[in-house]
């Protein structure tokens, strides 16, 4: 089994694939990286030598933020439009959504479970 980023690539999935499950690389990044080690797109996890590890390793090193840096620097980004007052820091502060969504309906994963309304009799 491969490790890269300090993160255990999944077994018998194309490298394409297994790459995105390092924070911080998605599919696009997945392909530049192939590209530069000069490997295919479909191999797979399991097939990978030491040299093609070490190949990935190297370029991941020097040209991506990934895993607890990314986080951090995630992390550093919101703290700041928090600091500011910005429009988007107070909806991260207030825990709803920052993107525009609705909130009179939905927002549930922001806003958490409905508390009921008490009613008297």
């Amino acid at each position: 089994m491969a490790r890269l980023a300090g993160v255990d690539l999944p077994r018998g999935k194309h490298m394409e694939i297994a790459l995105t499950y390092i924070h911080g690389i998605g599919r696009t990044s997945a392909r530049k990286i192939l590209d530069l080690a000069k490997l295919p797109y479909n191999k797979s996890s399991d097939d990978l030598t030491d040299n093609d590890v070490a190949a990935i390793r190297k370029i991941i090193d020097d040209n991506f933020v990934v895993e607890g840096d990314r986080r951090r620097e995630v992390g550093m980004d919101i703290k700041r439009l928090m600091d500011l007052g910005s429009y988007r820091g107070l909806r991260h502060r207030k825990g709803l959504p920052c993107r525009g969504q609705r909130t009179h309906t939905n927002a549930r994963t922001r806003k958490g479970p409905r508390r009921g309304v008490v009613k008297k009799k």
